[in-house]
């Protein structure tokens, strides 16, 4: 292996947005420095169900009404297969 290549490895002390800590090691910044989370698995709508979170009803009004035409023939948001599978049985 050439020597003097690799970035320098070392201990790194994480903190986590609950307060809650843990020494891991890393390639970031330098050997004893801290870093604080604002975002961690704890507290991410990805990681902990959000959905509602992550796409509130408004929000997603929002993207319906300046995206209603594209790409449909009718005009309007085109429909997931499933949508179309229940439409069809209620016919």
């Amino acid at each position: 292996m050439k020597q003097d290549i690799h970035p320098d490895y070392h201990k790194l002390k994480i903190i986590m947005t609950d307060g809650s800590e843990y020494t891991t090691y890393s390639t970031y910044g330098n050997d004893g420095d801290v870093m604080r989370l604002d975002i961690d698995p704890k507290t991410h709508p990805a990681w902990i169900g959000g959905e509602r979170k992550i796409m509130e009803r408004g929000q997603q009004m929002k993207f319906e009404k300046r995206f209603a035409g594209f790409g449909a023939a009718g005009g309007g948001v085109a429909a997931a297969p499933a949508e179309k599978e229940a439409a069809k049985g209620k016919k």
